[in-house]
């Protein structure tokens, strides 16, 4: 099982980026696929989460209305689409998935990709 995450990069506050998660190896469509955040000296912080079947998605409250996780069945890809990215969103995004996870609890999630650094400036 792999999950490759790309998208980071280094922007202005006010800009828009598109993370990426490509999965591979099995078959995701009754899987949890989240996006989890971790800034220097802090914990992992969930983002937000989606269930690749029914398309029902969760978001932590400091990014309702600006992110948006969505998935593409046909590349077998999870995207967060981030908007109105403020300093406090810098920080290393990865992308998890698993079964049957909590949904916001970062250790109940078996699979990782690894990180991918955005960065915004003030």
């Amino acid at each position: 099982v792999q999950l490759q995450a790309s998208g980071g990069g280094l922007v202005q506050a006010g800009d828009s980026l598109r993370l990426s998660c490509v999965a591979s190896g099995r078959n995701f469509s009754s899987y949890y696929m989240a996006w989890f955040r971790q800034a220097p000296g802090k914990e992992r912080e969930f983002v937000a989460t989606m269930d690749w079947s029914s398309g029902i998605t969760y978001y932590t409250d400091s990014v309702k209305g600006r992110f948006t996780i969505s998935r593409d069945n046909t590349k077998n890809a999870v995207y967060l689409q981030m908007n109105s990215l403020k300093p406090e969103d810098t920080a290393v995004y990865s992308c998890a998935a698993d079964r049957s996870p909590t949904l916001a609890v970062a250790r109940t999630y078996n699979y990782w990709g690894q990180g991918t650094q955005v960065t915004v400036s003030s």
